[in-house]
């Protein structure tokens, strides 16, 4: 699947995911690192075990009102939401107006920012993200533009994506949910 560009967080592991979606692209692609994009600051949970976080009574608010929670020496949820939302919206506008509407483009990183954002594009609270299962290297599909988000995928790992490039939306939903994508 062609893509005009891959913005990624910092952190190695989406830099090795990064490089391998650049290694099957001919030329190259636009590849920015977006400190937005990188993991909630867990501050003093990092590193540590979920089993051992499990019995921190934040846990029971990480699990029921994320959006309350703000990390003991790191960043609240709230916060890790906003920011990357932003930076969704802000690399989708650019991508838009240097490519045009049906540009396809990746960003690569975390699982909580994933669920946020998809959260945010299924315009569900914060407090209903946990809902959401993301899987490391899963690709979900979140379309932007003038309209309001429109969420194709989530948590996939499998199949052909070259729809995407061909796909013209008017940006209003199809009645009854359409006839499906074309085959390729």
């Amino acid at each position: 699947m062609p893509v005009v560009g891959v913005v990624s967080s910092p952190l190695e592991r989406c830099q090795q995911t990064t490089q391998l979606i650049l290694d099957r692209q001919a030329g190259t692609p636009y590849a920015p690192v977006d400190l937005d994009l990188t993991e909630c600051d867990y501050g003093q949970w990092q590193g540590r075990t979920l089993s051992d976080l499990a019995t921190e009574d934040l846990w029971s608010v990480v699990q029921s009102q994320p959006s309350a929670v703000i990390f003991p020496g790191g960043e609240s949820m709230a916060a890790m939401q906003a920011r990357s939302v932003a930076a969704i919206r802000r690399h989708d506008a650019a991508f838009e107006a240097e490519y045009g509407p049906e540009a396809v483009w990746v960003a690569v990183s975390h699982g909580d920012i994933i669920k946020s954002i998809l959260a945010d594009a299924l315009g569900m609270h914060l407090d209903l993200f946990q809902r959401i299962n993301v899987g490391p290297a899963s690709v979900s599909i979140v379309r932007y533009g003038a309209s309001p988000p429109s969420v194709y995928a989530t948590n996939t790992d499998a199949g052909d994506l070259s729809w995407l490039s061909n796909s013209i939306h008017s940006g209003d939903a199809p009645v009854g949910g359409g006839a499906g994508q074309k085959a390729p």
